[in-house]
């Protein structure tokens, strides 16, 4: 049945995409200063426009290609930027774990296809309508549509913003030091606030965000995936024992 949906782009499927691209639009305004600044840092540190591109369109993967180009610049060895960038990204799995019980029933092709979208910012989108969709008990194929509108208002965005940074970067030697990353913190801010409902989120927020400030010296960006693993850990716990009822915050 799901394969007869995704081969037609019929009308409920057309406004779902439509439906995901308009409801990322928020946080494209967050990543535009971020891929326009991968782009310019790309080219001053060394990489040919080509390349740097095409990091985009076939790695789409912000911050790992952040520091997979610092690493290239620094002569490090291929096998330790695959490490590196390989733990920055294992957050990821928390998200597809996430997401697994809405997309097992597709077939492979389009789970392939959704795993490579799969960013911080579909995730925030995706599984809230995800979710809601599974409180009405509707199903999950227009999740699904959704979800890949805004995958595709993302990769769109961050493939073009790269493009700007690598066309005035040479001019704008600078610009990864103007501080316009403060605007992807802030997206991840507005991101993550409004799940805040219930007790065991906070816990797992407020214990995350600390052991990633005190875990922050630490090499390859291991702070964040164990800064992650404490959330995850401190939210079950709390959840299971401390509020077992899962009572809403007041």
């Amino acid at each position: 049945m799901q394969d007869v949906i995704f081969n037609k782009f019929n009308h409920p499927a057309r406004l779902a995409f439509f439906a995901g691209a308009r409801q990322t639009i928020p946080l494209l305004i967050g990543a535009i200063p971020f891929g326009i600044i991968y782009g310019t840092l790309a080219i001053n540190q060394g990489l040919s426009p080509l390349a740097a591109l095409a990091m985009s369109i076939f790695v789409y993967a912000g911050s790992s290609q952040f520091i997979a180009v610092g690493l290239l610049a620094a002569g490090t060895s291929i096998p330790i930027i695959i490490l590196t960038t390989f733990i920055v990204n294992l957050r990821h799995m928390l998200y597809a774990v996430t997401l697994l019980p809405f997309v097992k029933s597709l077939p492979q092709k389009w789970r392939a296809l959704l795993a490579f979208g799969l960013t911080d910012e579909t995730f925030a989108v995706a599984a809230k309508r995800y979710f809601d969709d599974q409180k009405k008990n509707h199903s999950p194929v227009a999740g699904h549509w959704f979800y890949l509108g805004s995958m595709t208002a993302m990769y769109l965005n961050w493939a073009l913003c790269t493009l700007i940074g690598i066309t005035v970067g040479k001019a704008l030697p600078d610009m990864q030091n103007w501080g316009l990353d403060f605007a992807m913190y802030v997206t991840f801010i507005g991101m993550v606030v409004p799940y805040l409902i219930k007790r065991p989120q906070w816990a797992a927020v407020v214990s995350a965000g600390l052991v990633a400030v005190v875990a922050h010296p630490l090499p390859h960006k291991a702070g964040l995936i164990i800064a992650a693993l404490t959330g995850v850990i401190v939210g079950v716990l709390c959840e299971r024992f401390i509020c077992p009822k899962n009572k809403v915050t007041k």
